[in-house]
């Protein structure tokens, strides 16, 4: 399924590699607050190093305004990844800059250098080939491993590669293989389940899934906008008002394939303490808005589930982050984990409340990449894949 070559093809043994990983992790006040991309990363390092290359490793972190910012600095991750791997890990204060040239020539095999942040130059986000060619020549191989910033056509995802032969880490072959092949040839009955706030950041996705899908199984801010265009009055709900007729022609499109709340749970205001209540999915009463999908929903859906062979999840049911707002959310989750479907879930969102429930280790694959995972699986080609070479 994947066409791509990976780092298995080709010889690294005495090189210097430099591999693009995200690293772009929770950060507060100098600590790491979720690791999962930087354990995500290690397989690649580790195959890397036994295999006696030296690795560069580059990565954004944050949205700083083109220039250094401390706050998003990678020295806390470059320290961090020292520690999980229990070695001596190098850091320099700059991506292209005179010390990146210095450390990098003066690395040897087994040796691991972190780079800072590649969006402290505008030329990253601008694709740049000064910028590309100057983080080119720092290695003589360039890995792409970041799947979640595989959809940007960056210095350092895309412009290296036309300096340097280029190939796929193992994290980026497996994000592929299994969001590849769950879109291009499911496994059936295949059922999409659909959350978030906002229809208009998945109409791509959801007019993709319903030639492929058997059911899309609709929760989150979404549904609120569906149930709008169903006719019904949504009262203080989050309604985007701007895609209630996108959403009734995705409903005709759709016809039975798309399944929407049948009850809803109620919140008086948008607070964790809010007074609540469920009713069967219809009119909201005035000053109550919908954050959750209901009991019978979660019924309802899980049914769709019990016999699933492939499900994609991209997204919450309701406001997990409100422990009364979260039983839609972690009835699904449950639901998903107890099939025996091959299941994969995208989405910094839903990858959260999956990890909160704690059934993570259920599920068969959990991507790395948000925006990346909704692109494959509207069925569009990464660029950061695409300028990878030809097995």
């Amino acid at each position: 399924m994947f066409q791509k070559k990976t780092i298995r093809d080709i010889d690294v043994s005495q090189k210097k590699v430099l591999v693009r990983v995200d690293f772009n992790v929770p950060i507060k006040e100098g600590k790491i607050k979720d690791d999962t991309r930087i354990r995500a990363a290690l397989p690649t390092i580790e195959y890397l190093l036994e295999h006696k290359a030296a690795v560069i490793l580059c990565s954004h972190l944050g949205r700083p305004k083109d220039a250094p910012e401390e706050q998003y600095s990678l020295r806390p991750v470059a320290a961090y990844l020292g520690q999980i791997m229990g070695k001596d890990v190098q850091f320099a204060d700059d991506c292209i800059g005179k010390e990146a040239v210095d450390k990098a020539a003066a690395l040897k095999s087994g040796d691991v250098l972190v780079l800072e942040n590649t969006r402290f130059y505008a030329g990253e986000s601008k694709n740049d080939a000064g910028m590309a060619k100057k983080l080119a020549s720092l290695a003589d191989i360039f890995v792409n491993d970041a799947f979640g910033s595989a959809h940007r056509a960056h210095s350092s995802t895309a412009g290296v590669a036309d300096y340097l032969p280029a190939v796929a880490g193992l994290l980026l072959e497996k994000e592929i293989q299994y969001l590849g092949q769950a879109v291009a040839e499911p496994a059936r009955p295949f059922i999409a389940i659909l959350g978030g706030a906002k229809i208009s950041d998945k109409i791509g996705v959801i007019q993709n899934l319903l030639s492929k899908a058997d059911a899309i199984l609709i929760g989150g801010g979404m549904a609120n906008t569906f149930l709008k265009a169903q006719g019904f009055d949504m009262a203080d709900s989050l309604v985007e008002e701007e895609s209630v007729a996108l959403a009734k022609d995705l409903m005709a499109q759709g016809g039975a394939k798309i399944k929407l709340p049948v009850d809803m749970v109620l919140a008086d205001q948008f607070d964790a303490s809010a007074q609540k209540k469920t009713i069967p999915a219809g009119n909201v009463p005035a000053g109550w808005r919908m954050l959750d999908i209901g009991p019978e929903t979660v019924k309802n859906f899980s049914g769709f589930l019990k016999d699933a062979k492939t499900v994609v999840w991209n997204g919450p049911m309701g406001v997990f982050e409100f422990p009364e707002f979260a039983k839609g959310t972690f009835g699904v989750a449950k639901a998903v984990a107890d099939s025996s479907a091959v299941s994969i879930i995208g989405g910094g969102e839903s990858v959260a409340a999956v990890n909160q429930s704690g059934l993570a280790d259920k599920i068969t694959h959990i991507s790395t990449g948000g925006g990346a995972s909704l692109e494959m699986l509207e069925g569009k080609v990464l660029p950061g894949v695409a300028v990878l070479q030809d097995k």
